[in-house]
């Protein structure tokens, strides 16, 4: 795992230490992908990036898209919410995404820290904006208008017949079932770790390579 630096912000609540959670209950996230998550969101909020989020969203975009790969977890209680299959960018690949951006009109996906943010009623139902935290990575995430949505293509029954999900224009889009659900329940106070073992995004993130006072 990447070191995580000393910051100048707030002190982080003990729910984003690794050693507070029972490893055991955690769904089917890999241990690593989890306590980098976990280290990622206490550098954002050490840094002063973000206040004491009360949930965690971690996508792993190294599983293809017909396993579920997106847990929520309640920082407070320190649980598993849900455990969930989210689709990726169509530019980022078919079942597999292997291909990230941050520029519009790519139709990818985009690593890093995500901060949850409002919600609102468009073309794809309701959904929840995405404030992106890391500079290079995922901060024109509201300009390029990547939100969470449900959508039909993500479902079983979709990745069953096709051999994956369906796939966005770079929004992690979830079923429809459950969207308005998780939505309302990540949304304001929560932060969303999208990871996959990209090198330069490992070494280069501000939340991953050590605690910094953001940027104005």
């Amino acid at each position: 795992m990447v070191a995580l630096g000393a910051g100048g912000g707030s002190a982080a609540s003990p729910a984003l230490a690794a050693s507070g959670w029972d490893h055991a209950s955690l769904g089917g996230i890999d241990g690593q992908v989890f306590n980098l998550a976990l280290s990622a969101a206490g550098c954002a909020v050490r840094s002063g990036a973000v206040a004491d989020p009360s949930t965690l969203t971690v996508i792993d975009y190294s599983k293809p898209s017909t396993a579920k790969r997106l847990w929520v977890f309640d920082l407070r209680s320190r649980a598993v919410l849900y455990e969930e299959l989210v689709a990726h960018g169509s530019g980022s690949g078919d079942n597999f995404a292997t291909a990230f951006s941050n520029d519009p009109q790519s139709h990818q996906s985009s690593l890093g820290l995500f901060e949850t943010a409002e919600t609102y009623s468009g073309k794809n139902g309701y959904s929840l904006r995405l404030k992106g935290l890391d500079p290079g990575f995922n901060d024109k995430a509201l300009a390029r208008a990547i939100v969470m949505h449900g959508a039909h293509y993500v479902s079983q029954e979709f990745a069953r017949s096709q051999g994956r999900l369906g796939r966005s224009w770079g929004c992690p889009a979830v079923r429809g079932p459950v969207a308005h659900e998780i939505i309302d329940r990540i949304r304001g106070n929560g932060l969303l770790f999208a990871y996959y073992p990209d090198p330069k995004w490992l070494r280069s993130s501000r939340f991953l390579g050590g605690c910094s006072t953001p940027t104005t």
